[in-house]
């Protein structure tokens, strides 16, 4: 039997079209401009180094909120499981 607080828990769509707009704008610029993101990811030096590594950071944290909202708004949840001490 589901409590009150599951049953009038309000699902997350606007975030999920929200962030799942996002998501699809930066893969949208990453394969639409991949002659610039080459050029500049690949001329050398500490600065340029770590533009993959903040990309790969935002595409992280983009994806990955949608991807948890998508699944929320599904009715998906982790299940919570308690482990005892042994």
């Amino acid at each position: 039997m589901m409590g009150s607080s599951q049953s009038t828990k309000k699902k997350p769509y606007l975030k999920t079209v929200l962030w799942g707009i996002g998501s699809i704008a930066l893969y949208t610029v990453l394969l639409s401009k991949q002659d610039i993101i080459n050029k500049y990811f690949g001329l050398g030096g500490v600065v340029y180094a770590i533009l993959p590594i903040v990309t790969a950071f935002i595409f992280s944290i983009v994806h990955g909120t949608f991807t948890s909202h998508f699944w929320t708004a599904l009715g998906v949840e982790a299940s919570k499981k308690h482990k005892g001490v042994k």
